[in-house]
């Protein structure tokens, strides 16, 4: 949650301040602002309450111009949206400074800086930092060295952006527990909470590792220190996505875009990892197969609506790889005694990379004597990915929309690979793996049939535009699907939603069922058909009206109050990808009828990088 860029060139850096800032909208929208070293050797501010196009007015209004500058889209963390609560934050009228994170420990500091005679403007922890620099750069007299000495004494998350006027084309940033990249120029060099911000200006980066401090002066010239203060040459990557992946194009919102990409993105997913008839182990790295032959459990971390494609996992490990599966929230699981049976896997998920809870899980999971650690990531160069044993990227692309709909399907797919790489080491029934191979094939094209029903979705959310609540039932790994189209729903419509698993109805959830509580529900062609049928009957029977998504083979017909959309036939294991689809299309028409802010909900942010 929130966006840092920064930029020093050749050339007067507002424009790419601000196009950056646009591109990072995603990740903190309640103020933004930007901070530029004038040519006249002063520090310039602008800064706004509310979306980036609030900085943009306000910089018609009053233009900033330099070659060197950071700017900040903000989600509060501390202090209530406010100009004087925006970043950048300075000490004084020469030093500037942008944050993502939380620093712990500010309110020890700021009494030991007020005690110093230094006085705050803001309610932030940010602003501590600003004042830190500045107090240390009399004694140390250069920037980074004053940056160095103030790391030392923040307890917490941060990335960091730094600029003084008493260093011109001099930008420091740093870098723990909160992503920061470099981006790479023609004599120019930049600075990103990640490189969405910067694709318009370079595809060239370096992935900053935790404890890394940087310094990028005029010429382009990149200076990276680890924690330890020892030079280090650190990678140069390619971006792999095209920078019109920043677009949502003819779509009327990012949402509606990456819905429809779904079928693309999980054919990228599967690509080069399915051979004839299994799945390729190969796919996971070279210590894949040796590794998954000795797991015998499975622990699986996330967060949000990660953590409801592990509770999908957990139904596949369970049945086709035969290993049994633990599935924990990351932001509660490292605050409990953990039992580590021998040889268990540890796995997360994360679309991002950068989750706070997540990689706390991944760090705390190290020490607990797990067999090895596999990241389900979408970000080759994260930090998840960077500290797993294993990784597999799920290619979804970048995404935009806070509420997640194609990392989601692709986490899914992803995990269906790898249950099927370890059944097959397990002694999976080679027929059964053709099987699966063959329906993952086929689930691209299958996807678009369900996408093609888009108009008949559209139709059926006119009736939730009034609703202040709604109940999302399913069964078995249908269960966490109507978890997950709850959340939808609740993300972006601000429409009160739970889920249950259908079998619960009577032990307390039926007694919320009334005309004015939709009940929605999936219903694919398994073994638990008849029962979900005989549940939805009891929300019938109450009065109750439902909305059934159903395969086109399961004979469930229409009737008064209850409606009912068929769905394509697929291989019932592979069902929970699909019945996804129809969910997100139902909670993002209801919110665009209802007029919220589908791309940006109110109170989220789309990187979760603080606990």
């Amino acid at each position: 949650m929130c966006g840092i860029v920064g930029a020093v060139a050749e050339r007067n850096v507002e424009a790419i301040l601000l196009e950056g800032l646009k591109r990072l909208e995603y990740r903190g929208y309640d103020s933004a602002g930007m901070a530029v070293l004038a040519a006249d050797g002063t520090l310039q501010r602008r800064r706004a309450v509310g979306k980036v196009a609030a900085l943009a007015e306000r910089l018609v209004e009053a233009p900033l111009s330099g070659r060197c500058g950071i700017a900040h889209t903000r989600w509060a963390t501390h202090g209530r949206p406010s100009e004087v609560n925006a970043h950048p934050h300075q000490s004084g009228e020469r030093l500037a400074v942008v944050h993502n994170g939380i620093i712990e420990n500010h309110e020890p500091l700021r009494r030991d800086l007020e005690a110093d005679g230094y006085r705050f403007d803001s309610e932030t922890d940010t602003e501590v930092v600003a004042h830190l620099v500045a107090r240390e750069s009399e004694a140390a007299g250069d920037l980074l060295d004053a940056v160095r000495r103030t790391l030392a004494r923040l307890d917490g998350a941060y990335a960091l952006g730094v600029v003084s006027a008493d260093a011109p084309d001099v930008i420091v940033g740093a870098r723990k527990g909160s992503p920061l990249v470099v981006g790479v120029g023609i004599g120019e060099a930049f600075l990103g909470s990640d490189p969405l911000a910067l694709l318009q200006v370079t595809d060239r980066f370096i992935y900053l590792e935790e404890g890394d401090v940087v310094r990028l002066s005029a010429g382009g010239r990149i200076e990276v220190f680890d924690a330890a203060g020892t030079p280090m040459e650190r990678e140069v990557q390619t971006f792999e996505h095209g920078d019109g992946a920043a677009s949502r194009g003819d779509y009327r919102h990012f949402m509606l875009k990456e819905i429809h990409e779904q079928p693309a993105v999980i054919a990228a997913c599967l690509e080069g990892r399915l051979g004839e008839r299994s799945a390729l182990v190969e796919s996971f790295g070279p210590d894949a197969e040796a590794l998954f032959s000795r797991v015998r459990q499975v622990h699986i971390v996330a967060c949000g609506t990660s953590y409801h494609a592990g509770m999908v996992a957990r139904y596949w490990l369970e049945r086709f790889a035969g290993v049994p599966v633990q599935v924990e929230v990351a932001s509660e699981y490292r605050y409990r005694r953990v039992v580590v049976p021998e040889d268990t896997l540890f796995v997360t998920l994360s679309q991002s990379g950068e989750t706070a809870d997540t990689l706390a899980a991944l760090r705390f999971a190290r020490e607990r004597g797990y067999l090895a650690s596999l990241a389900i990531c979408n970000v080759p160069g994260s930090s998840l990915v960077r500290e797993s044993d294993l990784s597999l990227m799920t290619q979804a692309g970048p995404e935009i929309g806070v509420a997640s709909t194609k990392a989601f399907t692709t986490q899914l797919t992803a995990l269906m690979l790898f249950t099927l790489a370890l059944g097959r080491l397990k002694g999976l029934d080679a027929g059964v793996q053709g099987e699966l191979v063959a329906a993952l094939r086929g689930l691209p094209r299958l996807m678009e049939g369900v996408l093609a029903l888009d108009g008949e979705i559209e139709a059926l959310s006119t009736a939730f535009a009034e609703k202040h609540h709604a109940l999302f039932l399913g069964r078995g790994a249908h269960f966490p699907i109507a978890l997950e189209g709850a959340l939808k729903l609740k993300e972006i419509s601000y429409i009160h939603a739970e889920a249950y698993p259908a079998g619960e109805l009577k032990h307390g959830p039926l007694a919320l069922v009334d005309a004015e509580m939709p009940v929605i529900s999936v219903a694919p062609n398994d073994e638990l058909l008849d029962k979900l049928k005989s549940n939805l009957q009891e929300v019938r029977a109450r009065g109750g009206e439902l909305f059934v998504f159903a395969d086109e083979e399961v004979g469930m017909n229409e009737e008064e109050y209850v409606h009912v959309l068929r769905l394509p036939r697929v291989h019932e294991a592979l069902a929970p990808i699909l019945y996804t689809l129809p969910l997100q299309l139902l909670s993002y028409h209801v919110a665009v009828l209802k007029g919220t802010d589908v791309d940006q909900p109110r109170n989220l942010a789309k990187s979760v990088t603080v606990e």
